[in-house]
C-alpha cells in the first residue's frame, strides 16, 4: 500500500496492510503535526504532493528496503490538505520475521521519504506562514545516525 490521500491516517490501517503469518514484528510510525515548530506556535499545516511521482518514490523506498533487509511487507500513506495539530500526516508500517529489521527498515523508510518523496508542507502560524519542502536529494542518514534538524 503506497498512497497519497486526504483521508485520516491510522497506525492500524497500515499495520493491517503488512501483517503476515511469517512476520513476528510489525512496526508502525505516525508522523503528526506538532506545535511549536521552529520556535513558533503552529496553527495548522497544509500539505501538497505530486501524487504519481510520490507513489513511485514510495515504491522505490520499499524496493530499497527489500534489497537491504529482504523485507517485502511495507506500507506508506501520506496525507495532503489541511491538517490540525495532533493529526497524522504520514503513516508507515513494516513487517518482518524479526523486530530489529522491522524497526531499522521503518526508520529508514521515514528518513528516505523525507528526502525523496515530493511532498511539501506549509506551516501556518498566527503571524505568518512558510512552505517547507522536499529536499530533492537521494542522500539518507544511516540508521542510528542523528537526523539533521533545520
Amino acid at each position: 500500500m503506497f498512497e497519497i490521500t486526504r483521508e485520516v491516517l491510522t497506525a492500524e490501517q497500515v499495520a493491517e496492510a503488512v501483517r503476515a503469518p511469517d512476520c513476528g514484528g510489525v512496526v508502525t510510525f505516525l508522523g503528526t503535526v506538532r506545535s511549536p515548530s521552529r520556535g513558533r506556535t503552529v496553527l495548522y499545516l497544509e500539505y501538497e504532493a505530486y501524487p504519481e511521482m510520490a507513489v513511485r518514490k514510495m515504491q522505490q523506498i520499499a524496493d530499497e528496503i527489500h534489497e537491504r533487509w529482504g523485507i517485502t511487507r511495507v506500507a506508506i500513506r501520506h496525507r495532503v490538505g489541511r491538517l490540525e495539530v495532533g493529526e497524522a500526516s504520514v503513516a508507515i508500517a513494516v513487517a518482518a520475521p524479526h523486530r530489529r529489521e522491522a524497526f531499522e527498515a521503518c526508520e529508514y523508510a521515514i528518513a528516505r521519504l523525507k528526502r525523496i518523496v515530493p511532498v511539501w508542507k506549509k506551516e501556518v502560524w498566527a503571524d505568518g506562514e512558510e512552505w517547507i519542502g522536499w529536499e530533492g536529494t537521494d542522500e539518507v542518514q544511516p540508521v542510528g545516525a542523528p537526523a539533521a534538524r533545520p
